[in-house]
C-alpha cells in the first residue's frame, strides 16, 4: 500500500494544462525501450542507464525535472531487463512522481543531483481518522514518528510497504525512500507485481494497486498521457 496524499493538487502545475480534458478512464500503453536510448553505462546506478541528450530534450518537452526523469527513464529500463512481459513505461512512473509529490518538490522541498531531497516529505499520520490505521512498523526511522506510519519521499511509500518493496536503485548498497531512484524502481517492481501493463485493464489494476482510489488512477493516466503527448 502506498499513500495519495493529495500533492497533486498542490502542484498542478508540474501537469500541461491539457490534461484535463483527456478521458477519465483513459490508460496509457507503453513499450519501454522504444522511444528511451541507453547511455551504455549503468556503473553509477539507474539514472546512469538513460541518455543524457534524451534527458535534456524529454525534460525541456514535458518541465519533468532531469533528475526525476532520469530515475523514472532508469527505473523503466532497469524493467524492461528484469520483467520484459511487465511494459512499464516511463511516463506512468513520472505521471505517479507528478501525482505524489510535484517530482520532489512537495511543499518546497528540492531534487538534488544525487537523488535525495533537501527536506523531508511525509505523508499525514495513519492514524484512522482519515486515513487508514497504520500503526509504526519502522520506529520513526524513515517517517519520523514512533506511533502511526508516514508515507515518505518523492513516491511516497508507506514504511511498512518499503521493507518489502524497498531497493538500492543508485548502488549505493542502501535502500532509501527518500532517494528517487531507489524510490522509482521500488515502484516499478512493485507496479509489475500486479501483472503485464500492455492493455488498459491491466495498466489500471496495477496503478490502482499502487493507490484504491479510482480517481487517483484517473489522475496519474492524465498525467501519464499528457507527458507522452507533449512529445
Amino acid at each position: 500500500m502506498i499513500l495519495w496524499i493529495g500533492s497533486a493538487i498542490a502542484n498542478e502545475s508540474t501537469v500541461r494544462s491539457g490534461d484535463v480534458s483527456a478521458a477519465p478512464n483513459s490508460a496509457p500503453i507503453e513499450v519501454p525501450g522504444t522511444e528511451l536510448p541507453r547511455s551504455g553505462t549503468n556503473d553509477a546506478g539507474i539514472a546512469t542507464s538513460v541518455d543524457a541528450d534524451w534527458l535534456d530534450r524529454i525534460s525541456s518537452a514535458t518541465g519533468i525535472p532531469t533528475r526525476a526523469l532520469a530515475a523514472y527513464g532508469g527505473a523503466a529500463l532497469a524493467l524492461a531487463d528484469e520483467q520484459p512481459d511487465c511494459r512499464l513505461g516511463w511516463t506512468t512512473l513520472a505521471g505517479i512522481g507528478a501525482v505524489e509529490s510535484g517530482h520532489g518538490s512537495y511543499r518546497g522541498a528540492v531534487l538534488q543531483a544525487d537523488g535525495t531531497i533537501d527536506s523531508d516529505i511525509r505523508g499525514p499520520a495513519l492514524d484512522g481518522v482519515d486515513f487508514a490505521s497504520i500503526p509504526d512498523s519502522d520506529n520513526g526511522k524513515w517517517d519520523g514518528d514512533t506511533e502511526w506510519d508516514r508515507a515518505v519521499g518523492p513516491l511516497q511509500f508507506i514504511p511498512a510497504t518499503w521493507e518489502t518493496w524497498g531497493a538500492d536503485g543508485n548502488g549505493d548498497g542502501v535502500t532509501d525512500p527518500n532517494q528517487i531512484d531507489d524510490a522509482a524502481l521500488a515502484a516499478g517492481r512493485y507496479l509489475c507485481h500486479s501483472g503485464a501493463m500492455s492493455t488498459a485493464d491491466g495498466w489500471r489494476a496495477a496503478i490502482f494497486s499502487y493507490n484504491h482510489d479510482n480517481a487517483y488512477v484517473d489522475l496519474v493516466a492524465r498525467t501519464a498521457n499528457t507527458y507522452s503527448a507533449s512529445l
